[in-house]
């Protein structure tokens, strides 16, 4: 599919986010399941899926046939980051042949020495056509990551960043309303969106798609917040 294609088909509706990485309760080493959990998206009517690791990015589209957001988290030294960080996942991502690559552009420490909006430079210098979603936490790097190449912005970092640890709870309407209104380019919302009716708010603010994990692909999780209600 073309980009515009793509944006065509993800307006207005949930992209569900299926993952699952080493130590969490849903990851294998031997056989993924997350495409099963895309199998069970795709029938509630999901068009496109948000995913990590090239097996999975593989592995769902064989399964669903849809349209792959497609990162890789890994860990470096000197990288507070963990989506996408370098030019080896972007080129992971590139061969299992991801619609969509999602990177982070926050403006955490990256141990290259670069800012996120030089790396996507040299990501798009590399990779003309590649279509980039940028993870940002603030409208500010969501600002600096589209004037740099990014084709969409996401909120997907708002809370995990040192400069908005204290945003938790409730989703962060405020940024989403503030990106939609500066951005040139397709908003996506993702973080802390728990309830059906929070998504509707998110896309009646004017985001493009929603993002949804944890609420649906993350049982642990699911699980942890009715067990909440009996402490």
């Amino acid at each position: 599919m073309t980009k515009e294609e793509l944006f065509r088909l993800m307006k207005g509706t949930i992209i569900v986010s299926c993952q699952a990485t080493p130590g969490e309760p849903l990851y294998d080493p031997q056989r993924s399941v997350m495409p099963l959990m895309a199998r069970a998206a795709k029938l509630a009517g999901a068009k496109m899926i948000r995913t990590s690791s090239v097996r999975d990015i593989v592995g769902i589209k064989e399964e669903t046939g849809l349209p792959v957001i497609g990162l890789i988290k890994r860990e470096y030294p000197g990288y507070s980051g963990r989506i996408t960080m370098t030019m080896r996942e972007v080129d992971e991502c590139m061969e299992a042949m991801a619609d969509i690559i999602s990177i982070d552009c926050t403006d955490t420490p990256r141990g290259d020495g670069l800012t996120a909006p030089q790396f996507l430079k040299k990501v798009r210098e590399k990779y003309p056509n590649i279509i980039i979603m940028a993870d940002c936490a603030t409208l500010q790097e969501a600002e600096a990551a589209v004037a740099a190449g990014a084709d969409l912005a996401g909120s997907t970092m708002n809370g995990y960043t040192e400069a908005t640890k204290d945003c938790v709870g409730e989703p962060n309407y405020q940024l989403v309303r503030d990106m939609v209104k500066a951005l040139p380019c397709p908003v996506i919302a993702e973080g802390r969106v728990h309830t059906p009716e929070q998504a509707r708010k998110m896309l009646d603010l004017g985001a493009h798609a929603v993002v949804v994990g944890g609420a649906i692909t993350r049982p642990l999780e699911i699980a942890a917040r009715f067990m909440a209600v009996t402490k």
